[in-house]
Parts: structure tokens; C-alpha cells; sequence
């Protein structure tokens, strides 16, 4: 696979718009073969993906794919974003943290995700206890 060179949307001086994507099927057998060369890339697959869905909108944002694996592994461009996005959010606040802040949240906001997505694999009776 071809690594593109992301230009930071942040730098672009452009509206930002983003589209999230959390691949929750890292271990089926579709993704599995690609999983396995290496860490990130189905990541990497989905963020060329939404690319290529909007590129359309080029023109008017500077789309910035969010695409993250269920197991921790961000794309490239995700990650390049994300550390623009905290050096900001640091300067604008003032606080030194916030980056790290940041990259804490995100995994906590994941484990919620596959927390859900798991809860929602299960079939529920409508039987009421007795």
C-alpha cells in the first residue's frame, strides 16, 4: 500500500470537517490477511476510503478523516491530526497538558464504544424476571 503525505487541515487555514470511523471488525476474516502486515493498517485503508467519499468537497473543506481500529490503532493522518489538534488546543488553553489530556481521552472513549457495540450483540428475552 502507498503512503500519501497528509497536509494538516489545521495548517490549511480551511473549515474542517471530519468523519469518524471506528473499524469494529479488525479480526474478520475480510480484514484479517490485511491486519496482519501491520499495525494501523486497516486504519490506514478506511482514512484513503472517506478520502476518496469526499473528495468532492475539496473546494470548500479541509477534510480530515478520523478513522481508528477497535483495538487502539489510529491511521497516520488520524494520529499527525490529533497531535496538531492537542499542540493547539495547549497553546489556546495554556495548559501543557492538553495534548496528553487528549490522546488519554481517546481510549477511554473507545472502550465505551466496544463496550456498547458488544452489549448490542446480545439477544435480550422479553421474559420479565420472576
Amino acid at each position: 500500500m502507498a503512503r500519501r503525505t497528509h497536509v494538516n487541515p489545521v495548517a490549511r487555514r480551511k473549515i474542517i470537517g471530519w468523519d469518524v470511523t471506528v473499524i469494529s471488525s479488525t479480526l474478520a476474516q475480510s480484514y484479517v490477511d490485511r491486519a496482519a502486515t501491520g499495525v494501523g493498517t486497516v486504519a490506514e485503508m478506511a482514512a484513503e476510503r472517506k478520502l476518496a467519499t469526499y473528495s468532492n468537497l475539496a473546494s470548500i473543506f479541509s477534510f480530515q478523516p478520523i478513522a481508528v481500529e477497535n483495538l487502539g490503532a489510529f491511521s497516520m493522518s488520524t494520529l499527525e491530526f490529533l497531535s496538531d489538534l492537542g499542540h493547539k488546543l495547549s497553546s489556546f488553553s495554556g495548559e501543557e497538558r492538553a495534548s496528553s489530556f487528549l490522546f488519554q481521552r481517546l481510549p477511554v472513549s473507545l472502550q465505551r464504544f466496544n463496550s456498547v457495540h458488544l452489549r448490542d450483540t446480545f439477544v435480550i428475552d422479553d421474559v420479565p424476571y420472576q
